[in-house]
C-alpha cells in the first residue's frame, strides 16, 4: 500500500463502524451499500474511532466490496488499488487474542502502529510479530508473507531493548501521558493544533448523541446567548475564543519523569546490560531511580547523590514501563487507565498531526512542567523521526529529487509518487522552519563567521539558510534591501510554478521562506557539489550578474522549452558581454547548474513571470490610458514587481475569446461577401479587426465591447465576456466549488467555459476548424483571417493562437539583438496591455463579484486570497480601495472597504514592526512587543515604556563577551516609539507603499472613522507577525494604563511560506464530481467525490484543507439526498479538520460551523445547533464585526432556530438584525430582503402581533410583485399569507371588542396561536441556506436529465430559441440542486 507516515498512529475501526472509518491513507470499501443508495463506493475514509466498543475497536476495515467497474480508464485504474481484506488473530502477552482486519498491501509495520495505539496494547513498543515462530520483517507487505491467510494467529513477542528502542519506549509513554494535554498545540510543536468543537457538541454527535437526549427536548434547552453575542452588543471579549475543555484538566499520572543525572551507564554496568537511567517522582511523592536494561525496566538503589545500580528489592522487572509504574504507584495505575479510555474516545481528528504546523495567536497561561523528552529534543537536532533513518541527518535534496523521479504511468504509481512528494515536503518545511528559528536565535554557527551579521549564511541539517538582506550590493540597482526582501517570495512563486508543470529531468530546490522576529530567512536544499566550487564555474545557463554575462546550454533550452507553453514564457535571444546572441527560454537571472548527481537544477526563479509595468516606471515608455487614469505607473520600493500567474492566465483567456470573436466575425463577413460576390473583402477585414482591437483597449467594463462592434454575430459572444474574464462558479448552480478560502478554482474553467457562453459556439466551431490544422490545409482566405486575428491579439505565431511573454523586457542590464527589435516592441505592448487589463478588468470584476456576493472576504487572509485568485497583487490594495470609494454602490461594499482598510493598516504596521524588531535584543523582546502593541492599539497616550527592571543586575560586564546574533544592537531605541509617531509612520507607509491616504492620527480615530474593532486589528497584526498573546480581557480604551504588559506576550512564532504539493488525480475526481452534481447527477457526483476523498487520503494522509472541502461537499450531498445522519458525520469531520488545519477562528471554520448547525437541527439536536450557531456568531464578531452580509445569513439561521424553540423575542432580535443587514447589502428591493420580511412576519404572527406581521409581509409582497410579477408562485404564496394574517387580525379584534362589550361573561372564540412546526422551520432553514429539496420519483429524474441534456445540446448548437437567461428559473423548481442562496 501507499507508504505511510511513520509517526502518526491512527486508530482504525471495528467492522461495525465500517462506514465510519479507515486508517490514514487507506481505501475503505464496505460491502453493503449504505442507506442513501450509493453503492460500495461510499464508505467514508477518515478514521473515526469507535465510541463505545473499544474492545474490537481497532480491528481494521472490511474490504470485501469491489468497486463498480468505472466508465473511464481512470476509474478502471482505481480498481487496481482496491483489494479484499482478511482477518488475522493477534495474541499479545497478558491480553485475550483479538481479531484485526488487514489488507494484503499493508506492511507489517502498520500492524505495529495499530497495536501501539490500541488501549490494551498501547504501552508496548519493542516487540516483533511472529507467525508459527518466524519473525515477520517490518517492511514486508502482508501479501508477500508465506502462510499468512484468513484466521492466522500472529504472536506479539517482546524483544530485548537497545538504547534506541529504550528511548523510543520512553518517548512513546510520554506521548501517551500527554495525549490530552494541549500545551504542544499552544507551543506550536509537533504539528499539534487546537480544536474546540467537542466543547459545543458535548463529545460526539453520532449515535451517542441521540441516546443522551431522550424526552422532550424543548424543556431542557436554555436558549439565551451570552450578552456579547446579541445583535448590537459592543462588547468583544477575547476569553470565549478558547472555551474551557473539561478533558484538558490534567489527570496527573506522574510528577516527574526525566533522564537521571547518572547517565550514561559506566562501562562495567554497560556490560551488565544497563542502557540508561530514569528518575521518577510519583504522585504519592515517592522518588525512585529506574534502570532501563536490555530485558526491561527495574528499580535500582541509586538516590540523587549516591550511585548504586544494583536492583532494589523487589525490583519489579518488567518489559513495559507502564506495567512497572502501575505496580509502584496506585495513582498512576488508576489515572493512566482513565486517561487511555478518554484518549481512545476522542475523535481521531482531534489528535492526528496536521501536515504543516498551525500556530495559535492566543494561549492561556500553561504551567511549565518537567519533561525529559522536550528537554532532549531542544538540544538535539532531532526532526520528525530522525532515528528511523540510518546516518541520522537527512539528505533533503536527495529525498526531494528522488521522490520527483518516481514512476507515474498509472494511478497507483502516481499516488505513491504524490504521497512521497507530499510527505518529504511537509517534513522539509518543518525542518526548515526549525532551522530558520535556530539561525535567528543565534544557535547556529555561520559558514562565513568573519563577515558582518547581515551577510552571514548558515548550514544546518543539510539545509542552506540566507538572510533577506542585500548582500554585496547584489540587488543595488533593483532596490537594495527591499528587493532582497521581495526576491525570496518571488523565487518561491517560481519554484511553485515549475513544480506544478512537473517536467521530467528539470529540478528545482526545496524552498521555504520564513519570517521570524523581523528577519526573513530563505531555506533551500543544497545542490550536491555546489559548495565545493565557485559559482562562476558551476553556472552553465543564465547569468550571475543580471545579464552582463550570459551563457546558454542546449539541454537546458530543451528542458525549459517544455515549460514555456504552460508558463507562457517566450524563447528569446539576448546579447552577452561580447555582443553575441545567446538563446534563453527563461529570464536571465534563472541559473542552470548541473549538480554532482548529474541532475539539471534551475534556481533563482524570481523573474519567472513578467514585470508589472504599473509599478515600474520606465523612461520614454507610455502606459495605456486606463493605467494612466488611475495614476500609474507608480514608484515602488524595488524593481522586482512581477505579475501573478493567475493574472497571466486570465489575460490569455481574455485574449483567446477576443481572438475567437475576431476570427468568427471575419468569417461571417467572408460568407456575406461571397453571397454578394464582392471583391473588396480584405479591406473590410482590416477595419473590423481594428474596431475590435480598439474596443478591447478602451472600455473598462468588458461587456461594453458590444456597443462599439456593429456585428450581430459577435453580439451574443460578447455578452458572456464579463463572466469569462474569471469564470466564477456562481453562474452555475452550486456555490460549493469556490470555497471561501479559495482552495478550489471554479470547475467552469477550461472546457465547460465555452458552453457557458451562449452564441460563442457557432463562431468557435468555424474558427476552431481553422486553428486546428495549423495553417496547412486551409484555403488562403481563411488563413488570412487567422493571420489578422493573430496580429490583433498579439499572438507570437501567425497560424494559431499562442501568447507568451518575454520576462527580460525592461530588465536593467539586458540587451537584445537588433533583429528582434520588432518582436521586442510587440512584447512591450503586450506587457502594457496586461498591466492595463489588471486595472481595467480584474479590479472592477473583483468589486463586481463582491457586489453580487460571489466573493465574500471576511478577514485579511480571505481578502488577500480573493485578490490573488484574480491575479491582483496586494500592492494594488490602495487602488482597489480607491475604486470602491468611487463606486456608486459604495454603501453595499462597506464590509469590503472596512476589511481592506484593516488589511492596509495592519500590513503597514507589520512593515514598521519588522524593522522595529530588528533592533531589539532577545532579553527585551516581550517588553518591546508589548510596547509596540500599546502604541498601535491602546488609547493610553503616555508612551513612556516602563523599561523592564532587569532581572539580572550586572549588565555591564556581560556585554562584551556576548556573541552577537544578527542585528542585535544593545540599544533601547525601540522604547522611544510613541503612539502618535507610530500612527504617523503608518499613514506615511500607506501613502508611499499603497498610494492610499489614511486620515487618522490615532487608533481611536480609526475605530471611529472606519468602524474597525480593536480586537480585530489585534488578531490581524498578531497573525501577520506571529505574536502569541495571553488570552484575557484587554482594556484598550483605558486612558490611565496601557493595555498590554510584557507578561501578556507569550511567544513569537515564525510565519512560513512554502509550496503546497497537490494531489492531481484526486483533484480531477473532485472536479468531475462537482461537475456531475451541477448537472444534477447527484448519485454519480457523490460516488466520484467519495473516490476523490479516498485518493486525497492516500496522498495527504488524514488531515488537509482539500479533504476538508471534500467532506463539506459530501455532507451537503448526503443532506440533499436525505441522509441526515451521514451528513452530520461528514460535516463534523469537516469542522474538526478546518479548526485543526486552518485555525479555530478562520472564516472557513465559521462557515463549517454554520453547516454543521443546520444538519444538527435536521437531526433533532436543537440545543447543539444553537450552541454551534452562537459559536459561529462569536467568531464572526471577532473576525469581521457585525456589519457583514454573511452575518445576515447567520442571524437568519439563529432567528429561525429560536423561533422553532418558541423564544420569540430573542428570535426577533436576530431576524430584524438580519433584515437590516440584508437591506443594506442587497438593496431594499432584493428577494433576500423579501424573505427576511417574511421570516420576521412569521415570528410576529406567533406572538399574535398581527399588525406588525402584516406590515412586514406587505413589504415582502411588494418586492415579490415588482420583481417576479403577479403570476409567480412566490407572489401568490405571499398574498395568501397576507389574507390569512388579515383574517387572524380581524378575529382577534372581534374577540377584544366582545370582551370590552360584555365584560367577563363574553363568549370567546378560541384563537389559533401557531407554534411553528419543526418541519416548517427546517424548510425555511433550507431555503435561506440555499438548499432546495424536490421529492422526485426515479421517472421524474430520468425526464429531468433528458431535459437538461436536450437544453445543453440546443445551446451548443446555438439554436436555443428561448432566451437563455430564463432557463435556470424554470429548472429551479425541478432539480435537486443546491442553489446556494443565489435564487431567492
Amino acid at each position: 500500500m501507499v507508504s505511510k507516515t511513520d509517526d502518526i498512529p491512527v486508530p482504525s475501526c471495528n467492522p461495525v463502524d465500517v462506514a465510519d472509518g479507515a486508517r490514514d491513507g487507506k481505501e475503505t470499501r464496505s460491502g453493503e451499500s449504505c442507506g442513501c443508495g450509493h453503492s460500495a463506493e461510499a464508505a467514508m475514509v477518515n478514521g473515526d474511532s469507535a465510541h463505545e466498543h473499544t474492545e474490537e475497536a481497532e480491528s481494521k476495515e472490511e474490504r470485501n466490496g469491489e468497486a463498480d467497474a468505472g466508465e473511464d480508464s481512470n476509474e478502471q485504474e482505481v480498481i487496481v488499488i482496491q483489494d479484499t481484506g482478511f482477518t488475522v488473530k493477534i495474541q499479545a502477552p497478558g491480553t485475550d487474542p483479538f481479531d484485526l482486519q488487514v489488507s494484503p498491501q499493508e506492511m507489517v509495520q502498520e500492524i505495529h502502529q495499530v497495536l501501539m495505539d490500541r488501549e490494551d496494547t498501547c504501552h508496548r513498543t519493542c516487540f516483533s510479530l511472529q507467525l508459527d515462530g518466524n519473525v515477520l520483517d517490518n517492511f514486508a507487505e502482508l501479501k508477500s508473507i508465506e502462510g499468512l491467510q484468513e484466521g492466522s494467529l500472529l504472536k506479539v513477542v517482546e524483544e530485548p531493548y537497545t538504547v534506541r528502542e529504550a528511548r523510543i519506549h520512553v518517548r512513546h509513554i510520554r506521548d501517551l501521558l500527554k495525549s490530552l494535554d494541549p500545551s504542544d498545540a499552544y507551543n506550536g510543536v509537533d504539528c499539534n493544533s487546537l480544536s474546540f468543537l467537542s466543547v459545543f457538541t458535548d463529545g460526539d454527535l453520532g449515535d451517542s448523541g441521540k441516546r443522551k437526549k431522550k424526552g422532550n427536548e424543548l424543556d431542557q434547552i436554555d436558549c439565551t446567548p451570552p450578552e456579547h453575542i446579541l445583535p448590537g452588543s459592543k462588547d468583544r471579549p477575547l476569553v470565549p475564543l478558547q472555551p474551557q475543555n473539561k478533558d484538558w484538566k490534567p489527570m496527573q499520572c506522574l510528577k516527574v519523569l526525566t533522564m537521571s543525572g547518572w547517565n550514561p551507564p559506566p562501562g562495567n554496568r554497560k556490560m551488565h546490560g544497563d542502557l540508561m537511567y530514569l528518575y521518577i517522582v510519583t504522585v504519592e511523592e515517592r522518588h525512585i531511580s529506574l534502570t532501563a536494561s536490555t530485558r526491561g525496566f527495574y528499580l535500582n538503589q541509586s538516590t540523587t547523590y549516591t550511585f548504586n545500580p544494583k536492583p532494589a528489592n523487589p525490583s519489579f522487572l518488567s518489559h513495559s514501563l507502564v506495567e512497572l509504574l502501575s505496580q509502584i504507584s496506585p495513582a498512576f495505575k488508576k489515572n493512566f487507565t482513565a486517561l487511555q479510555k478518554k484518549r481512545v474516545q476522542r475523535h481521531p481528528f482531534e489528535r492526528i498531526a496536521t501536515p504543516f504546523q498551525v500556530y495559535s495567536w492566543t494561549a492561556p497561561q500553561v504551567d511549565h512542567a518537567m519533561d525529559c523528552v522536550r528537554a532532549e529534543d531542544a538540544y538535539t537536532s532531532r526532526l520528525g523521526y530522525e532515528e528511523h533513518i540510518p546516518g541520522q541527518t537527512r539528505d533533503w535534496n536527495e529525498e526531494l529529487q528522488t521522490t520527483r523521479e518516481l514512476p507515474r504511468k498509472n494511478l497507483p504509481e502516481r499516488l505513491l509518487r504524490e504521497r512521497a512528494i507530499f510527505k518529504v515536503h511537509s517534513d522539509f518545511a518543518a525542518a526548515a522552519t526549525r532551522g530558520a528559528m535556530a539561525v535567528i536565535d543565534g544557535n547556529v554557527m555561520a559558514i562565513n563567521p568573519g563577515e558582518e551579521t547581515r551577510m552571514q549564511m548558515f548550514i544546518w541539517n543539510n539545509i542552506f539558510f540566507s538572510l533577506g538582506f542585500d548582500v554585496r550590493d547584489h540587488y543595488r540597482e533593483l532596490g537594495g534591501d527591499a528587493a532582497a526582501h521581495a526576491a525570496p517570495t518571488n523565487d518561491l512563486n517560481g519554484v511553485r510554478a515549475y513544480g506544478a508543470v512537473d517536467v521530467e529531468g528539470l529540478y528545482t530546490l526545496g524552498t521555504v521562506v520564513v519570517d521570524y522576529r523581523g528577519y526573513r530567512v530563505t531555506a533551500q536544499s543544497i545542490i550536491p557539489g555546489i559548495l565545493e566550487r565557485e559559482q562562476e564555474q558551476s553556472v552553465i545557463y543564465g547569468s550571475i550578474d543580471f545579464g552582463k554575462t550570459v551563457v546558454s546550454h542546449n539541454k537546458y533550452l530543451e528542458l525549459l522549452d517544455n515549460t514555456s507553453r504552460p508558463l507562457k514564457v517566450q524563447r528569446h535571444g539576448v546579447l552577452n558581454e561580447k555582443s553575441e546572441t545567446v538563446e534563453l527560454c527563461s529570464s536571465v537571472e534563472c541559473k542552470g547548474i548541473i549538480g554532482n548527481d548529474g541532475r539539471h537544477y534551475i534556481l533563482d526563479l524570481l523573474r519567472t513571470f513578467p514585470p508589472d509595468l504599473n509599478f515600474l516606471p520606465v523612461d520614454g515608455e507610455e502606459l495605456p490610458p486606463e493605467s494612466q487614469r488611475q495614476g500609474f505607473p507608480r514608484q515602488h520600493r524595488h524593481r522586482l514587481a512581477c505579475l501573478r500567474q493567475e493574472l497571466i492566465e486570465a489575460f490569455v483567456e481574455h485574449r483567446y475569446l477576443l481572438f475567437m470573436k475576431m476570427a468568427a466575425l471575419q468569417l461571417m463577413q467572408q460568407k456575406a461577401n461571397k453571397d454578394a460576390n464582392t471583391t473588396d473583402m480584405p479591406a473590410i477585414t482590416e477595419t473590423s479587426t481594428e474596431s475590435v482591437e480598439n474596443t478591447d483597449l478602451t472600455t473598462t467594463d468588458p461587456s461594453d465591447v458590444t456597443d462599439n462592434t456593429a456585428e450581430a454575430a459577435v453580439q451574443a459572444a460578447t455578452d458572456g465576456e464579463s463572466n469569462s474574464v474569471k469564470p466564477q462558479t456562481t453562474n452555475g448552480p452550486v456555490d460549493t466549488t469556490v470555497t471561501q478560502n479559495g482552495e478550489y478554482k471554479s470547475p467552469l474553467e477550461g472546457k465547460e467555459l465555452e458552453e457557458s457562453i451562449p452564441g460563442l459556439a457557432q463562431a468557435k466551431e468555424l474558427a476552431e476548424t481553422l486553428v486546428a490544422e495549423d495553417g496547412s490545409g486551409i484555403d488562403p482566405k481563411s488563413r488570412e483571417v487567422v493571420l489578422n486575428a493573430c496580429k490583433a491579439v498579439g499572438s507570437i505565431s501567425n497560424s494559431s493562437f499562442d501568447i507568451r511573454f518575454n520576462p527580460d523586457i525592461f530588465s536593467p542590464g539586458v540587451r537584445f539583438p537588433e533583429e528582434s527589435a520588432d518582436d521586442i516592441l510587440k512584447q512591450k505592448q503586450l506587457l502594457k496591455d496586461t498591466a492595463a487589463f489588471l486595472v481595467s478588468c480584474q479590479i472592477p470584476s473583483l468589486v463586481k463579484d463582491c457586489l453580487d456576493h460571489s466573493a465574500l472576504p471576511m478577514d485579511g487572509a480571505t481578502l488577500t486570497e480573493a485578490l490573488h485568485q484574480r491575479g491582483i497583487n496586494v500592492r494594488y490594495l490602495g487602488s482597489v480601495l480607491d475604486f470602491v470609494d468611487k463606486t456608486p454602490a459604495k454603501a453595499q461594499l462597506e464590509h469590503f472597504y472596512r476589511i481592506g482598510i484593516s488589511e492596509l493598516i495592519t500590513r503597514c504596521a507589520k512593515h514598521i514592526f519588522k524593522t522595529y524588531l530588528q533592533g531589539v535584543e532577545l532579553s527585551a523582546l516581550s517588553a518591546a512587543v508589548s510596547h509596540f502593541l500599546n502604541c498601535f492599539l491602546s488609547s493610553f497616550s503616555d508612551s513612556v515604556t516602563h523599561l523592564p527592571l532587569d532581572e539580572l543586575v550586572s549588565r555591564r560586564k556581560s556585554r562584551k563577551r556576548r556573541n552577537r546574533v544578527p542585528g542585535s544592537g544593545d540599544n533601547t531605541a525601540w522604547a522611544s516609539l510613541t503612539p502618535s509617531e507610530l500612527w504617523k509612520n503608518i499613514t506615511s507607509e500607506a501613502m508611499s507603499y499603497y498610494h492610499f491616504t489614511l486620515e487618522c492620527e490615532s487608533v481611536d480615530q480609526v475605530v471611529e472613522k472606519y468602524g474597525l474593532p480593536k480586537i480585530t486589528l489585534l488578531r490581524e497584526i498578531a497573525i501577520k507577525t506571529g505574536i502569541q498573546i495571553l488570552i484575557k480581557e484587554y482594556n484598550f480604551d483605558s486612558r490611565h494604563k496601557p493595555a498590554f504588559t510584557e507578561e501578556d506576550i507569550l511567544n513569537i512564532f515564525p510565519v512560513v511560506k512554502h509550496v503546497n504539493p497537490k494531489a492531481s488525480d484526486a483533484f480531477h475526481f473532485f472536479q468531475s464530481g462537482q461537475a456531475k452534481v451541477q448537472q444534477g447527477f447527484l448519485k454519480e457526483g457523490c460516488e466520484l467525490i467519495n473516490e476523490a476523498l479516498n485518493l486525497f487520503n492516500n496522498v495527504y494522509g488524514a488531515m488537509h484543507v482539500e479533504i476538508c472541502a471534500c467532506l463539506r461537499l459530501l455532507a451537503r450531498l448526503n443532506y440533499i439526498m436525505g441522509d441526515h445522519a451521514e451528513a452530520l458525520g461528514n460535516q463534523q469531520k469537516a469542522v474538526l479538520m478546518s479548526e485543526r488545519v486552518l485555525g479555530i477562528e478562520h472564516p472557513n471554520t465559521i462557515q463549517e460551523y454554520m453547516h454543521l448547525a443546520l444538519y444538527c437541527f435536521a437531526n433533532g439536536q436543537l440545543s447543539t445547533a444553537l450552541k454551534l450557531l452562537y459559536r459561529a456568531r462569536y467568531l464572526m464578531l471577532l473576525v469581521c464585526a457585525e456589519d457583514h452580509p454573511e452575518m445576515a445569513l447567520l442571524d437568519s439561521n439563529i432567528g429561525l432556530v429560536l423561533h422553532g424553540v418558541m423564544e420569540y423575542d430573542l428570535s426577533l432580535r436576530f431576524l430584524e438584525n438580519a433584515l437590516t443587514i440584508n437591506t443594506k447589502y442587497h438593496g431594499p428591493r432584493s428577494l433576500k430582503v423579501a424573505l427576511s420580511h417574511h421570516l420576521v412576519a412569521r415570528v410576529y404572527e406567533s406572538k399574535a402581533e398581527f399588525r406588525s406581521a402584516l406590515q412586514h409581509e406587505k413589504e415582502g409582497y411588494t418586492i415579490y410583485k415588482n420583481q417576479m410579477g403577479e403570476a409567480h408562485e412566490k407572489t401568490k404564496e405571499s398574498s395568501e399569507y397576507l389574507k390569512y394574517l388579515t383574517q387572524q387580525a380581524v378575529a382577534l379584534q372581534r374577540t377584544m371588542n366582545e370582551i370590552y362589550k360584555n365584560g367577563s361573561n363574553a363568549s370567546i372564540m378560541p384563537l389559533k396561536f401557531t407554534a411553528p412546526s419543526m418541519a416548517s422551520v427546517l424548510e425555511q432553514l433550507n431555503i435561506i441556506n440555499g438548499i432546495i429539496f424536490i421529492p422526485l420519483s426515479q421517472k421524474d429524474l430520468e425526464n429531468l436529465k433528458a431535459e437538461v441534456q436536450r437544453r445543453q445540446q440546443l445551446q451548443e448548437l446555438g439554436k436555443s430559441e428561448e432566451p437563455v437567461e430564463e432557463s435556470p428559473l424554470e429548472l429551479e423548481d425541478k432539480i435537486p440542486v443546491d442553489y446556494a442562496g443565489e435564487h431567492q
